[in-house]
């Protein structure tokens, strides 16, 4: 497993009894678990902790969306360790949301019962339509506004999201169940890419 990825920032001041307006984003992708706390009091969102680990949840999905046991585990301790960062939040002030793998593997084994109890917080497992709708808004927040369409293509390790749209909005999304992790698996299994397995993945 690789090592976490941490960056916490010190707080500014604040006076005492003054309330401290934080929200927490959990993303449970097939290849890494991310969180990212905020503080986003006085209009402005300053992020004082986040926190990245590589899980490669996909590579241990088996038939019937069961979970291969190292992979559950891993993936159950990094949920304990990013739990025990944002315990102290509300419940409602934490959002987190599992993605492709986490839509295959939460239909066996009791995995999402217990990814929640160790998260402490409830956990949405989303649709590929509603994924591609958040990473469409996300990029929306994050660039230049742009006239004409624009085309979002985001490569997860278990699908892709491809998404064309306008200012306006989102005129079409596409979730695909192409990604890094089962891709990797599928073709280039002992890690080599020949020519043969290249044609195939293509």
């Amino acid at each position: 497993m690789s090592e976490p990825e941490s960056d916490a920032a010190p707080e500014a001041p604040r006076e005492a009894g003054e309330p401290v307006p934080t929200l927490a984003a959990v993303d449970l992708g097939s290849n890494s678990f991310h969180l990212i706390v905020a503080d986003v009091s006085g209009g402005t969102i300053r992020i004082v902790d986040r926190l990245r680990e590589v899980v490669r949840l996909a590579s241990g999905l088996k038939k019937g969306g069961r979970l291969a046991l190292p992979v559950r585990e891993r993936a159950l301790n990094t949920l304990e360790r990013i739990g025990e960062r944002v315990h102290h939040l509300p419940r409602g002030s934490v959002r987190a949301v599992g993605t492709h793998t986490f839509r295959q593997a939460s239909r066996s084994g009791g995995f999402l019962e217990a990814a929640r109890e160790r998260l402490g917080h409830p956990i949405d497992v989303i649709s590929g339509q509603e994924e591609a709708r958040l990473i469409w808004l996300g990029v929306a927040h994050a660039v230049q506004p742009i006239t004409g369409q624009r085309l979002v293509v985001d490569i997860g390790g278990g699908s892709t999201e491809v998404i064309l749209g306008r200012e306006a909005g989102i005129k079409r999304a596409y979730s695909l169940r192409m990604g890094c992790v089962n891709f990797s698996g599928r073709f280039f299994s002992k890690g080599r890419i020949t020519q043969k397995a290249w044609r195939k993945a293509r």
